[in-house]
């Protein structure tokens, strides 16, 4: 089940996303002590921390996490855990709880071990009440990847486990730890922000069955959750 939700521009669809997801958090936090937050990496989702931030709301009582990340070292330019701290745990949001992903002290040797890797992520993981997606223009969302090794666990209702390591085939480099479907199933507020003719394109293939071709396309068809798509060109 999908809404579409189409901007003028990438600020006006980042200042939207973060009055949407302030809202959702408020909302939770009405009904529970804690709300979780997931969001993904890379370049585009900058100037939607940088307007989240700001955003007035209990963030001491909010937990920030990753959807997926890279198994790299968190100083390590790729880290997405690196992103987060520069650009979303400030201002406001400094306030916020950082549930991480792969540890502080983790070297490029130690990451080699990508079982005890997805094992300390798994230790700190709280099931998100509110996540934001990507997606490449190869279709893949999370590190949910076509081809990948892991991609039938990856999509597998019971899987026992919310996270899993993935490794990517197509150009995107380094291993990864991702949500599983189920997981991000799971999440009552779920966010899909795209931009640009490309990917919707991709989008508008996508949306119409679940196919592995492009593994966003079991988010958007699946009927356990609603995704609410950001779209600008």
């Amino acid at each position: 089940m999908v809404q579409f939700t189409q901007t003028e521009n990438a600020t006006q669809s980042a200042e939207y996303l973060a009055q949407q997801v302030a809202q959702n958090l408020r909302d939770v936090l009405a009904k529970q002590e804690r709300a979780t937050l997931a969001v993904s990496g890379g370049k585009s989702p900058i100037a939607f921390f940088q307007a989240l931030n700001q955003m007035d709301l209990a963030w001491e009582r909010v937990n920030i996490t990753l959807v997926d990340e890279r198994v790299v070292p968190t100083h390590h330019a790729d880290s997405n855990t690196g992103l987060v701290r520069q650009y979303l745990l400030q201002n406001q949001a400094q306030k916020a709880k950082w549930l991480p992903v792969i540890a502080d002290d983790a070297t490029e040797g130690s990451l080699k071990n990508t079982a005890q890797a997805v094992e300390f992520a798994l230790q700190h993981y709280t099931q998100p009440d509110v996540l934001i997606l990507g997606m490449g223009g190869d279709g893949h969302t999370a590190s949910i990847f076509p081809q990948a090794p892991q991609f039938a666990d990856a999509i597998r209702a019971n899987y026992p486990q919310p996270l899993l390591h993935t490794t990517p085939i197509t150009a995107a480099p380094h291993e990864r730890i991702s949500m599983t479907l189920a997981a991000i199933e799971a999440t009552p507020f779920v966010y899909l922000a795209i931009a640009g003719a490309e990917k919707r394109a991709v989008y508008e293939q996508a949306v119409q069955a679940a196919t592995q071709t492009f593994p966003v396309s079991y988010v958007l068809n699946s009927h356990k959750v609603e995704t609410h798509v950001i779209y600008n060109d």
